[in-house]
Parts: C-alpha cells; structure tokens; sequence
C-alpha cells in the first residue's frame, strides 16, 4: 500500500507539474480554479488541481483549505508531496448517506488543509497548485463544486465558495467547479467511414488479387506456348538443301 501510494502521489506531482504552463497564464487576475488532466467522469478516477493565485498585493499566504461537497461525497483524496507544505486529509461520516451506482458512501472527505512550513508561502504575484488523487468519482452527479478558504500572513481571509450563474457574469469570489465528461465524449471516437472505406479497400484489393492472378494465368500461357514452340523446332529434323529449294 506504501508503495502504491508513493507512486500515485509521484505521478500527481508529476502532472500537476506539466499544466503549469496552463495554470499559470493571467496570475494577478484569476480565481481559484480545479482543473483535472484527465477526463475525470461519473464513477472514475481523476487527478485533480488546485490552483491558487496569491491576490494580496502585501502578503503570503500560507493556508487553504478545500471543502468538499457532502451530498456529491468523495470517499478518498491523497493529497500530491508539495515540498515546503504539509497536506492533512479530514473524513467524516455522513449524516445520510448517499447511494451511488454501485455502493452507498458512508464515510466521506470533508477537507484537505495544506499548510506552509514557515518561510514557505507563496508571495504576491504568485500562485501554487495543490494535486491530489481521488478513486471513484460519484455517480450522481455531473459536477463538483467546491469551498476554498485561503489564508493570508496578515491575517486575511478569503473564502471561494459563490456559485456561478448559468451564462452570466463570474461572482468576485467563485466556487471552484469541476465538469465530468459523458462517457460517450470520454470515449476516443471512430474512425470516420470504417464501413464504407474498408468495403472500398477490401473490393478494391480483392478485385486487384483477381487481376493479378488473371495476369498470372496469362504470363503462364504465353511461356508454356514459347516452350513448346521452342520444343518443337528442337526435334523437327533439319531439311536438306533439295528440300529447301524445292
């Protein structure tokens, strides 16, 4: 189990690591979003990320937490190694519990803290993503909303937790969500025209193996007639000079 944790907690880290280039554009502006490399749908696992801008123009911040949703429960989350931080996961047991497609969830995740060891907060002008690993997304939903608290050296405390409503305007201080994919959209596409193009290959193969072997029966034909008329010229005993005249 160590071992397994240690090499899901590596590849988190190590995706997380590759959308900084994503997560990074607009830094002084963005809010605090939860994206997934991964094409995380109902039921499935997912790597999830955190990503947190630093919007104090004074201070650090050396906090956030993340709630997670009681009624959309997550059984599991195992928080990414981030150097300089120390991630605590809280589970609690739920007051209903909630049926899924395939089980009923219980016990559920109620926060991941991370805190920042001293010296180790993220200035102004910056930003940090948080990853974390998570088994069987619920089933009774098509999307998670979050609450995000983050806090400040100063003293200041933020908390993300305002919905966004349908076509309209972002709040100040949003929720971070995150869409599930449809299983149909998860699922690579195929190849446009299988059947008509591969009936159009098959006839033309088929029709080029029949031109082929007719071409083979012809060549076979003209090289058995050479051969027998070479045969017969070899055994028709030679004329003598009175029969060429004659």
């Amino acid at each position: 189990m160590a071992i397994r944790r240690t090499l899901i907690r590596t590849t988190v880290a190590a995706g997380a690591t590759g959308l900084l280039v994503l997560l990074g554009t607009g830094i002084a502006s963005a809010h605090v979003t939860i994206v997934s490399p991964d094409q995380p749908t109902a039921g499935g696992d997912a790597q999830l990320v955190l990503r947190v801008p630093n919007e104090d123009d004074t201070a650090s911040y050396s906090k956030v937490e993340l709630d997670f949703p009681q009624n959309t429960p997550l059984s599991n989350a195992s928080p990414a190694t981030l150097p300089g931080w120390t991630a605590t996961v809280n589970q609690v047991n739920l007051k209903t519990p909630v049926k899924m497609a395939s089980d009923t969830v219980t016990q559920a995740v109620s926060s991941i803290v991370w805190t920042a060891n001293p010296g180790a907060g993220i200035p102004a002008n910056d930003f940090q993503t948080f990853s974390f690993w998570t088994e069987g997304l619920p089933t009774n939903t098509d999307k998670l909303i979050f609450t995000a608290v983050q806090t400040y050296s100063n003293g200041k405390v933020v908390t993300w937790n305002q919905p966004t409503p349908p076509g309209g305007p972002d709040p100040d201080s949003p929720a971070p969500e995150l869409d599930f994919v449809s299983t149909a959209s998860a699922t690579p596409a195929a190849p446009a025209s299988t059947s008509g193009s591969d009936s159009l290959a098959r006839w033309l193969g088929g029709a080029g193996l029949v031109v082929g072997v007719l071409g083979l029966g012809f060549g076979l034909g003209a090289l058995t007639r050479s051969r027998k008329s070479a045969a017969g010229a070899a055994t028709e005993p030679a004329k003598t000079p009175e029969e060429t005249k004659a």
